[in-house]
């Protein structure tokens, strides 16, 4: 049952959490006004959930932003074992792998932990958003005396038909079709459903319990009403979507020009804001094979698609997720602006010297000797130690051993080109070299 909370063994925790949260944002509001704005609470508890799950993004970003920094090495130290699958070589690649997460501070699982830990939040966030009368008393209440009316017109035709043509009949038909619904048993699950159904109801949806039940206009009048004050922000009602405010619109003689411009922002300004936090985002710029190119353009698409996505589930969905979302999207960039200001000033030789020191103090502990960064895993640092270039003295001995080792082979090969000979030669060259 939507209402009836989320049973969900993962969520629940979460969504009750929540709820309480979602409760106090009401609260307060309503000593500013009779009837507190669900849009209004909806920004804030967004923006509370997001600064509450702040260490956790924070986490993730900055794994995002190195990652961009640490792909270069790890294609690198990939390229120098491609095509060798021995188990000494698939060891070594591991550890100088391990070696570079080591030295920019991560775990190459810390992106997924994060990421994990933050669906259930995000999906139990989304529960209480959109069944707000299942966590908030104060807007449950004012159901009461039209579902005490209705629940006793269960089990009729006429009911039955009613609610068939709702235009969200479709989302609750497992819980209608349910028999504590449909014999009036379990009555807290059979009215959890009807406020369910009433909570969704388009204007259309009400207009037509009017018809039904002309007895209960009173109540019918009252609960609508006092949803409509609930729902109102900026003169548009968030239970609405888009699509059928726009459509209600165009069909009514005296067309809301201002009302239509109006909703249609909603699903502009979620399309705007998640391209925003699209472009804030770390981009991959790696060049290093096929592989990656075809992962940044399935990137690139993905980045292109998003707001479009989110433009229509915007426009076809009630105007208060379009709220979350576009709060949601705000949130992210902000903080996606202050992770890479931060990130920008750090200097990166001193965060792997202070890694690569703090990776060594573990290992004493656990008695394993200080871990050898690899050559790949300094790639791109100031602290890199130049390679060694040869001195004179190292070119003349080198050319003069292999001149020594041909003449040598020129003058005693019996068979110039066997196998014996060039063994020959080598040896002499070895020795000479050796001498020195």
């Amino acid at each position: 049952m939507l209402l009836t909370q989320t049973t969900n063994v993962i969520l629940r925790p979460f969504a009750v959490i929540m709820g309480y949260i979602m409760q106090g944002i009401f609260w307060v509001l309503n000593l500013f006004m009779e009837y507190p704005r669900i849009g209004i609470a909806i920004i804030l508890f967004t923006i509370i959930m997001y600064v509450l799950m702040l260490p956790l993004t924070v986490k993730q970003q900055k794994f995002s932003k190195l990652s961009n920094k640490m792909n270069p090495e790890i294609q690198a130290i990939q390229a120098k074992y491609k095509g060798k699958t021995d188990q000494e070589s698939m060891q070594k690649m591991n550890m100088e792998t391990q070696a570079v997460y080591a030295k920019y501070g991560v775990s190459p699982s810390g992106s997924c932990v994060q990421l994990l830990i933050q669906l259930p939040i995000l999906y139990a966030l989304y529960r209480v958003i959109y069944n707000i009368p299942a966590y908030v008393p104060m807007v449950k209440d004012k159901f009461t005396d039209l579902v005490n009316d209705l629940y006793t017109q269960v089990g009729t035709t006429k009911f039955s038909t009613l609610i068939e043509n709702f235009a969200s009949y479709a989302r609750y038909k497992n819980q209608v079709t349910n028999p504590k619904f449909e014999f009036g048993t379990a009555e807290i699950a059979t009215k959890n459903t009807i406020i369910d159904l009433l909570n969704s109801a388009s204007t259309a949806d009400w207009n037509s319990i009017r018809e039904a039940y002309p007895e209960y206009l009173n109540h019918i009048s009252s609960t609508q009403s006092a949803l409509e004050k609930f729902n109102s922000f900026l003169g548009l009602n968030i239970a609405n979507s888009p699509s059928f405010m726009v459509k209600a619109e165009m069909a009514s003689d005296s067309k809301n020009w201002l009302l239509i411009v109006g909703v249609l922002m909603i699903p502009l300004l979620s399309a705007l804001t998640q391209w925003i936090n699209t472009k804030l985002m770390p981009q991959n710029n790696s060049k290093e094979g096929q592989d990656e190119n075809a992962m940044v353009q399935s990137m690139k698409t993905m980045n292109t698609i998003m707001p479009l996505m989110s433009a229509f589930f915007c426009y076809t969905l009630p105007i208060g997720l379009g709220l979350y979302w576009i709060t949601g999207s705000v949130v992210r960039s902000v903080i996606q602006i202050c992770v890479n200001k931060h990130l920008d000033k750090i200097d990166i030789d001193a965060m792997i010297k202070t890694n690569i020191e703090k990776n060594n103090e573990k290992r004493r502990k656990a008695g394993l000797p200080p871990q050898q960064i690899s050559t790949n895993a300094t790639i791109n640092t100031r602290n890199v130690e130049p390679k060694k270039e040869k001195t004179a003295e190292d070119k003349a001995r080198i050319a003069q051993g292999i001149k020594d080792s041909t003449e040598y082979y020129n003058k005693n090969a019996e068979k110039p080109g066997s196998l014996a000979s060039k063994a020959a030669m080598v040896k002499q060259f070895n020795e000479k070299n050796n001498k020195k």
